[in-house]
């Protein structure tokens, strides 16, 4: 275990059992979520992914993009590099 998780552990120690619970649902969702997106990825074929690949390109060259500074202000990607940007992310969800 790594010392940031361990670090985590026992701050959630800390808290009533109520909130120790909401936290353990949130990290577990959230290991079952990736490990679902890691078998997800890792059967996607060759011709998925070119797939993919050439309908990008169909909508950059069709002009069908929204630039990512539209999407993302600088400022709101500043804040994703703070300690906290998972907690800014979720909460923007």
């Amino acid at each position: 275990m790594t010392d940031l998780l361990e670090r985590a552990i026992a701050q959630l120690k800390t808290l009533p059992v109520a909130e120790q619970d909401a936290i353990a649902a949130r990290l577990l969702a959230e290991i079952e979520d990736e490990q679902r997106w890691k078998a997800q990825f890792e059967s996607t074929t060759d011709a998925q992914w070119d797939r993919l690949a050439d309908m990008v390109r169909q909508e950059i060259a069709a002009g069908d993009i929204t630039p990512i500074a539209d999407v993302f202000p600088s400022e709101q990607l500043d804040d994703y590099s703070k300690p906290d940007a998972l907690a800014i992310m979720l909460s923007e969800f």
